[in-house]
C-alpha cells in the first residue's frame, strides 16, 4: 500500500486529519522517526494532496493536541509524532484494526526483508505477505510467508545439483520424479522437501523440526476450518523463518 492509497479515503477531510493520517502511515508503515513540519509537507506532496504549499501545517500541528506531541528538535525545528490517542483516532477514521506490538514490529522487519531478498519470486511472495499483515489478514500472511520460504528452500536444495537433489528426495519418496531442474521440486511434497534439505546438509535436524512446525501452521491457515491464528503465533512463525530460511 502506498501513501496515496492510504490517504485516498480521506481526500475530502480536513487538513488536520490528512496530517494525522500521513504521520500514521509514516510511523507505522515506513518505520519513520518523528517528523518536522517540512518533512510532513513532503509526505503530503508525495500523497498528491492539493494546495499543500499553502497549508499552515505548523499551526495545524500546534492545535492538534492530544493527538500529536513534540519529541525534541532538529536544529530549531520541532519534531512531531502521534500520541497513542492520535494513533487510535486515525485507526477509527479509517476503520483499521487495533494492532499488537508484535504485528507493528513484524511489518517493519518484513519490509526490510523484502528489500534485501535478491530473488524476485521470493520477494513477491513476501511482498504479498506484507500487504496481508498490514491489514491484519493473519492467515493469509502465514500462507504467503511460507510460499516465499518454500521457494527459497527449493532453490537451496537444487543448488546441490540435480543428481544430489534427486537422490535426497528418492530416499524419502522412492516414487518421486527425477529432478532435472529447480521447478521439478514443485511436485515434491513439502514434508519430503524438508527431509531432503536435511539430507543435503541445508538444515540440521533441529532446523528441519522448526520448519516442520511452520509447515503445520501453514496447513492450518491454508485449509478451510475454524482455526484462527493470533498475532503472537504469526510473529513466532515469522521469526522462525527468518532465523532458519532467510538468515
Amino acid at each position: 500500500m502506498t501513501l496515496v492509497e492510504f490517504l485516498h479515503p480521506l481526500k475530502s477531510a480536513s487538513t488536520r486529519t490528512l496530517c494525522l493520517a500521513a504521520m500514521y502511515f509514516h510511523e507505522r508503515y515506513e518505520a519513520g522517526d518523528p517528523i518536522t513540519v517540512d518533512g510532513l509537507r513532503q509526505l503530503l506532496r508525495k500523497a498528491r494532496v492539493p494546495k499543500v504549499d499553502k497549508m499552515n501545517l505548523a499551526d495545524t500541528l500546534s492545535k492538534s493536541a492530544p493527538y500529536v506531541d513534540t519529541q525534541g528538535k532538529d536544529g530549531n525545528r520541532f519534531l512531531w509524532s502521534l500520541t497513542i490517542s492520535g494513533q487510535e483516532h486515525v485507526r477509527s477514521l479509517l476503520n483499521l484494526p487495533a494492532r499488537d506490538v508484535e504485528i507493528e514490529n513484524d511489518v517493519a522487519a518484513l519490509e526490510n526483508l523484502v528489500r534485501k531478498v535478491g530473488d524476485s519470486d521470493v520477494a513477491n511472495y513476501l511482498g504479498e505477505a506484507l500487504k496481508c499483515l498490514q491489514v491484519n489478514a493473519l492467515r493469509a500472511t502465514v500462507v504467503f510467508l511460507w510460499s516465499g520460504a518454500v521457494k527459497q528452500i527449493r532453490d537451496e536444495v537444487y543448488s546441490n545439483g540435480a543428481v544430489a537433489a534427486t537422490n535426497a528426495v528418492a530416499k524419502f519418496d522412492p516414487k518421486a520424479k527425477a529432478i532435472s531442474k529447480a521447478d521439478d521440486l514443485v511436485l515434491i511434497k513439502e514434508s519430503v522437501l524438508l527431509l531432503a534439505a536435511q539430507e543435503l546438509g541445508v538444515y540440521d535436524k533441529n532446523q528441519r523440526a522448526v520448519l516442520e512446525d511452520c509447515l503445520n501452521l501453514r496447513n492450518k491457515c491454508g485449509h478451510p476450518g475454524k482455526y484462527s491464528v493470533g498475532p503472537k503465533k504469526v510473529s513466532s512463525f515469522f521469526e522462525d523463518l527468518v532465523g532458519v530460511v532467510f538468515k
